[in-house]
């Protein structure tokens, strides 16, 4: 098993919240999620906290996309996420993470969130780093 198919298995979060990705390629990932009821904040919009969990993971498998053929998992540093627009209930959303700079350590990624059915509305845009580590420190088999 791969390390981002045992990435895929353990992520029991990313499953919770109803979250895919796709690796288009090495540094670039494709994330996808349907606003439901249990994202709500309102009547209409859904939680921030949904939306950086989406940005958070889309860019985090971003970065794990150009380190996992090295053997390495990695972990967030930080992030910095800009809301531009409301996410609406029955809105399906579309992540796309780039790798800006990949280093021995640290990988920097840029993410993006829109939705399609509103016109390609930008819901939030993010810039993050990553920090790339051996995955046997994570438990992961290698």
């Amino acid at each position: 098993m791969t390390l981002v198919e045992q990435y895929i298995s353990h992520n029991h979060f990313g499953e919770t919240l109803g979250m895919e990705f796709k690796i288009i390629e090495p540094g670039l990932v494709h994330y996808f999620m349907t606003i439901k009821s249990n994202h709500l904040a309102t009547p209409k919009a859904a939680h921030g906290g949904v939306i950086s969990a989406l940005m958070d993971g889309l860019l985090g498998v971003t970065a794990l996309s150009v380190s996992a053929p090295e053997n390495k998992i990695i972990s967030t540093v930080e992030f910095k996420i800009n809301f531009l627009a409301p996410a609406l209930l029955d809105d399906k959303l579309i992540g796309i993470g780039k790798v800006e700079q990949k280093g021995n350590r640290l990988i920097i990624v840029s993410g993006d969130i829109i939705c399609p059915e509103r016109n390609n509305v930008v819901i939030a845009k993010a810039i993050g780093t990553f920090n790339a580590y051996p995955a046997e420190k994570a438990g992961y088999v290698v």
